[in-house]
This record gives C-alpha cells, structure tokens and sequence, in this order.
C-alpha cells in the first residue's frame, strides 16, 4: 500500500466546489428548517467542516410531505402523458452531465469518492439511469383479461402516491437517481432524506430538478437525521411507501413503523455479505484483480462489496501471493488525485467502526496479510487490510463491515464453497470465478443472493434487477421491476351483455 497525499492533495483543493445549497428543499424552494437548527458536513480527507446544513426534523418533513400530497392529489405531475413525463426526465439527464464536474466534486468531499470515478463512471451512469425511465414513462400499461364469466376485465398501472426515499452515504449521487427516477417515471411525488453524513448532491439535484421542469412539490428534499426525520417520514400516515437503503436494523426500525402507522408499503435494499468464489481453474492474475477490486473499491463501503473471498485448496498459497502483493501497491490518498485507487472513509464514526473489526479479526485469531493500520495524520484513511485463516463463527467473516477489509478462506470442494456462501444472514450478491460452465450453472443456482456474477464483479445495469434475499431486503432498484414499485394494480370489471363470446 502506498499513501499519496501530498503535492496533489494540495492541487486538489483548487477542485472543491463552493457550497451553493444548504436548505431544505420543500414544494420548489430552498427554505431554512422551522426549528432554524442546523448541523455540520465534514470532509473526510481532513475532518474539517465543509458547510453548515439545514437540518430537518418532524414539522419540516410534515411540510414535505403536505407539499407532495398537493402536488400528487391536485398538480399536473401523475396526470401529464407518459411522453411529457419522459421528456422532462431527459432534459434533467441532460442537466447532470452540464454539471457533471460539480456533483463529482461534492460526492468526493462529502463521500471521500474518488473524484475520476464519480466523473467518469458514477455521474454518467445517473444520467443514464434518468434516460431508461424517461423512456419507460410512456409504456405503463395493464391488460385485458378474458374472464370465464359474462364480464369484461382489464387492469390499470397506476402511480402509488407520495412515496418517502431515504437513501445511504456511499453512493449519494446515484442513489438519489436510483430512488428518484422510476418513482417520477411512474408518476409519484416524493420526500427525499438523504443520509446526514453526505447531503450535498442531494440539494444540488434538487436544484438541478427545478432547472429541468420537474413542478413544484414533486420533489422535496430533507436533510436531518435518521431518529427525527427519518421516523417521521417511516411512520408519516399520508406517505404511500418508503423505499430505503441501508443498515439492516434501520430497516426493521423502518418495516415496524410502516405497520404502526398506516401500513405503507415497505422496500428495503440492507446489507451483505458477499462471497466470492474462487475455483482452481480460475486465471490467478485476474481472480486476484477482480477480488481486489471488489473489496476495495469505493473502500470497501458497498453493500455487495465481495468481503469474503472463498479459495479453491489448488491454487490457494498463490492466490493468497498475488493477492497481498497487489494490496501492498494498491494507492490510498486524496480522492482527487488521479493515481489515487482509494479514498477516505465516509467518516470518524465509519473510520472507527472499521478499526474496531480489525482489532476483533487479530484477538479471534485471524492472520493479518497486510493492512491494518490507518494512513496519514489527518482524515479518514486505512490500509486495504486481509485476514486469512478465518473461521466461519469470526466477527469479520459474519458481519458487514464496510470498509477496505476482507476474510480470506480456503475450500476442497465444490458443496464446501456453496455451504460457506450460504452461511450468512445476508442474501445480496455473489460472485463466481471458473472456467467450467457446470459449475458456475450449478453454483449459482445454489447461493441464496439476489445477484450471481460470473466472471465478473460489480456488473449493475439499469436494465438489470438488483436487490436481496434474506436479511438483506426485498424489492427491486433497477430494471422494471423497480418502476413497478411505484405502481398499484387496479381490476376494472363490467358486465358483458349479448355478446357472441366471452
């Protein structure tokens, strides 16, 4: 591992973006939070606070939510033609990539992403996620039903209502869009919290979402914490649905007070934790790569991050070489530095929090590869860190930890590797390394996850399903099944009279 802070680390201060939105976003405007209160952002690379928020809580997410009942019950927004509704989303696509190099930046100060990655890969594929349900928005349709009976049936897709998002600190620009855009494309209004830790492309898309068209109270956006403004959104009596991104107890809080309040529905998107299987015919070069890349990118805070990395005995003490050797260059700095393969964690609560399972992984009797230890004398930094010879009962082979540390395993044979796999509460993804299509057949219809990549490793799509099994949530993002999210079915049923056919 190597640490480049320096020379660039000062160059990159020229890239920061001045902060131009710090309110709450409710029916169309900035406005400061009823209570006045605000609360602080910090940037991860030094621990210094980078602006003050608004800070939303219970009155403010009732306004919201007043907001985005009017706009659904009364606007023009779930009534316009599903082509207007495109149109809009596509001149707001157009929008992001008019800002892509500000909404990278905010994400790299607030996250500790890394600034290429944002512009280049994250802030595109947002755009992107825009155009699919831009182009799905004029193609919700129902069905006629034949019925055995002197009737006539059909059903309708209509918009859901006021939907509640509350979306995580890792990816905060595209999950803004993930949420946001099939709800839109559906025709629902909405009430945003974005998570406490990384708010500033959240408002800066509000604002993007006005330059675009999108009417007033369509779209609300609360920043505020998880206790006040999250429950009060969970548990309000007049949102539709909550769709979250999260902590798996979060979600349980989340699933209790839907069904205390008025039986909203519920989509939870929680956490994992992700085997990756390593069979002896893999190329050792590339498995070794690809395990690196799927535990270290974004450092290591993805929910299908491929934290456990399960190696066939054959090509094991190789694997295990090559595996150390590419973690050891791996480059930790300034998430503005283009050399730079990984930045800060989220913040001191995350940094922390990640330490603390390194220190559990040492005392349960794991072998520490590499890693360990923090990097730097400021910010949020730690070394990619692999643990070998770990039991299945460890703390760092059960729980998500969220960072740049991966539980390394050896297995004999092919029912040992889907025994392993299976062995968690969680169920989000997979990934499958083999040369033999049987057994990457037989592997992946085996591991109880939502997501099996084979030869491959972080491979999303917006045409692509993506959500859990188990305890790591239900309902889909992506694809259209998550724009049936947003939807109800409605049957529409009249009699038939002296027709020649049912």
């Amino acid at each position: 591992m190597t640490f480049n802070n320096g020379d660039a680390a000062a160059a990159s201060l020229n890239k920061v973006p001045t902060v131009n939105f710090t309110k709450l976003f409710i029916d169309g405007h900035f406005v400061h939070s009823v209570s006045g209160k605000t609360f602080e952002t910090i940037d991860p690379r030094t621990g210094d606070v980078i602006a003050r928020i608004s800070e939303g809580d219970k009155e403010d997410i009732d306004i919201a939510v007043k907001a985005a009942r009017h706009a659904f019950d009364n606007g023009p927004w779930p009534r316009l033609p599903g082509s207007e509704r495109g149109r809009i989303l596509l001149k707001w696509a157009e929008l992001i990539e008019e800002n892509a190099e500000e909404l990278a930046a905010l994400d790299a100060i607030d996250a500790g992403k890394l600034y290429h990655m944002c512009r280049n890969l994250e802030v595109p594929a947002a755009a992107n996620t825009l155009r699919y349900y831009a182009g799905a928005a004029d193609k919700i349709h129902g069905e006629v039903l034949k019925m055995s009976r002197d009737f006539h049936a059909y059903t309708l897709l209509e918009p859901l209502g006021v939907v509640g998002h509350i979306t995580p600190w890792n990816f905060p620009n595209t999950m803004f869009y993930i949420k946001v855009a099939p709800s839109l494309a559906a025709g629902c209004t909405m009430v945003l919290k974005p998570a406490e830790q990384t708010p500033l492309s959240a408002l800066f898309n509000a604002h993007l979402a006005k330059l675009a068209g999108i009417p007033d109270g369509v779209i609300n956006v609360v920043p505020g914490f998880g206790p006040t403004a999250g429950a009060a959104l969970s548990s309000h009596m007049d949102v539709d649905k909550v769709s979250f991104t999260g902590s798996t107890q979060t979600g349980r809080e989340i699933m209790q007070a839907a069904a205390k309040s008025n039986l909203k529905q519920v989509s939870l998107e929680l956490g994992g934790k992700s085997p990756l299987i390593i069979f002896d015919d893999a190329d050792i070069d590339k498995a070794a790569e690809l395990a690196l890349l799927g535990i270290l990118y974004n450092k290591g805070e993805v929910c299908v991050a491929s934290s456990r990395v399960l190696v066939q005995e054959g090509i094991y003490d190789e694997f295990e070489k090559k595996l150390v050797e590419k973690a050891k260059a791996w480059v930790v700095g300034d998430p503005f530095d283009p050399k730079v393969q990984q930045g800060p964690q989220v913040d001191k609560e995350q940094f922390e929090k990640v330490l603390s399972y390194i220190e559990h992984g040492k005392k349960e009797g794991a072998t520490l590869l590499t890693g360990g230890k923090t990097v730097g004398n400021k910010g949020y930094f730690i070394e990619p860190t692999i643990f070998s010879n770990i039991r299945e009962d460890m703390l760092i082979a059960q729980d998500e930890i969220f960072g740049p540390v991966m539980a390394l395993k050896k297995f004999k044979t092919i029912e040992e590797a889907i025994k392993s796999a299976n062995n968690t509460k969680y169920g989000l993804a997979a990934g499958i390394v083999t040369k033999n299509l049987d057994t990457a057949n037989t592997v992946s219809r085996s591991i109880r996850a939502g997501t099996i990549w084979i030869n491959c490793y972080f491979a999303f799509g917006d045409d692509v399903p993506f959500g859990g099994y188990k305890m790591s949530g239900f309902g889909k993002d992506h694809g259209l099944e998550a724009l049936h999210k947003y939807l109800q079915v409605k049957s529409v049923v009249t009699p038939l009279y002296n027709s020649p056919w049912l």
